[in-house]
């Protein structure tokens, strides 16, 4: 890749929340994992849906035919997000919503004693639809992580593996600290014992292209509110094994059309509007900044070329912001990061507790300064909680990078750090 330069500036000025204060600070959102904040043109799209296309479904008259039109152009716009068809991408209230509805649609055709694996890397919102299905008879597995790497143990998972497997649901990359798991390798293993997968790629979307056609997973859960848009749930389903689940919806056994047998109710098409607007987003960055990936665009074309290109800018300016974090914070005395080490892929998500320290301290102490980050378990309960048995002490401190992040906002959270220590 050619010497790459990030126009940072134009980024910023989509974000009209990077113009708070706080306590005479410059706001630094690195809050991201927990949502992004969200560019002017995704809330002009949602307000002129609300304004000038409002209606419900299926109508003979003219906002009610606008309205299904922009409907399915959001499912075009979300297929080339994560490369498949647009009778593939169904929209939710959010991933835990759309996960329990899946679970639940699984749950009419699994028998007592089916095995289900989910893995202790994961978010709540991809463990515990699934441990409901326990209330059923089916019986759920969760795979180890090393606790020193926070890294799944895939040794564990391929013994746990068996025909008897019906799902195997894992996440891409892990809310707690960014490792990033090689799902493709899970995924094959899986179906070769003829298990359904499920991708958690919420943290996973925001960082890094998606393509759920290369690693050929059944199922991809993402939320909108995470990579600048709206907050929405956003699943692939792939085609074929879509038309033989059972969903649970109104009159689910009349309707087995894909995607809508898996949205319930009157969709929120305003939001499906403004998620639309948000891969537009992404693209136009990518637009951009493609002459830096020529190689790796290649064989691509249109908004799918733009996309990927985008999130791949993302990606190369948020690591050279990351890797400062993962240096500079190890140095500080006390201070210990998690995740794996060099060489592992992780996104720019990076974690750490103070020894002797409650991390919500820490993150009060950032908060005066204007700095916004997490800390706690951030629902990544099996992780932080009761392997790594953090609970006593808040968990993590989370700091997430995201596009409109500046050098100044790393430097300011490094220092932070240091003053704390010192205080």
């Amino acid at each position: 890749m050619k010497n790459f330069y990030f126009k940072i500036d134009y980024v910023r000025e989509q974000f009209p929340a990077l113009s708070k204060t706080v306590n005479g600070n410059p706001a630094a959102f690195l809050d991201g994992p927990g949502g992004t904040q969200v560019p002017k043109r995704v809330m002009d799209k949602v307000l002129d849906y609300a304004y000038h296309h409002n209606a419900n479904s299926h109508g003979a008259f003219a906002t009610s035919i606008e309205s299904d039109a922009m409907y399915w152009k959001a499912r075009e716009v979300l297929a080339d997000f994560l490369n498949c068809m647009p009778e593939e991408v169904a929209f939710g209230e959010n991933t835990t919503t759309n996960n329990f509805k899946l679970a639940l649609g699984l749950a009419r055709t699994l028998k007592p004693g089916d095995e289900i694996i989910i893995t202790d890397i994961d978010h709540e919102g991809n463990r515990s639809p699934w441990r409901t299905l326990e209330d059923f008879g089916m019986v759920v597995k969760s795979v180890k992580i090393d606790t020193e790497t926070i890294t799944l143990d895939y040794d564990d998972l391929m013994s746990k593996l068996s025909d008897r497997t019906k799902v195997v649901a894992m996440n891409w990359a892990a809310n707690s600290c960014g490792t990033i798991t090689d799902v493709k390798k899970v995924i094959d293993a899986a179906h070769a014992h003829g298990a359904i997968t499920v991708v958690d790629a919420v943290h996973y979307a925001p960082h890094r292209p998606i393509d759920v056609k290369a690693i050929g997973t059944d199922v991809l859960l993402c939320s909108a509110y995470k990579f600048f848009g709206p907050h929405l749930g956003v699943m692939y389903i792939k085609k074929d094994i879509g038309e033989r689940i059972r969903s649970i919806r109104v009159m689910a056994d009349d309707n087995k059309d894909m995607p809508f047998k898996f949205e319930t109710g009157t969709p929120a098409m305003e939001l499906a509007a403004g998620t639309a607007e948000a891969v537009e987003f992404i693209a136009d960055i990518g637009a951009m900044h493609a002459e830096y990936f020529t190689e790796q665009l290649s064989g691509l074309s249109g908004r799918r070329r733009n996309i990927v290109a985008g999130m791949m800018a993302f990606e190369a300016y948020e690591e050279n912001l990351a890797m400062q974090l993962r240096t500079e914070l190890p140095e500080i005395p006390g201070v210990k990061v998690y995740g794996p080490g060099p060489g592992h892929p992780r996104t720019s998500t990076v974690s750490f507790t103070i020894e002797g320290v409650h991390s919500n301290e820490i993150g009060k102490f950032f908060a005066d300064r204007g700095l916004f980050v997490w800390d706690g378990d951030f629902y990544a309960i099996e992780t932080i909680c009761n392997v790594l048995k953090l609970e006593p002490t808040g968990g993590l401190v989370r700091i997430g990078l995201a596009p409109y992040n500046i050098q100044s906002d790393i430097d300011r959270a490094i220092q932070a750090v240091r003053d704390f220590v010192s205080k």
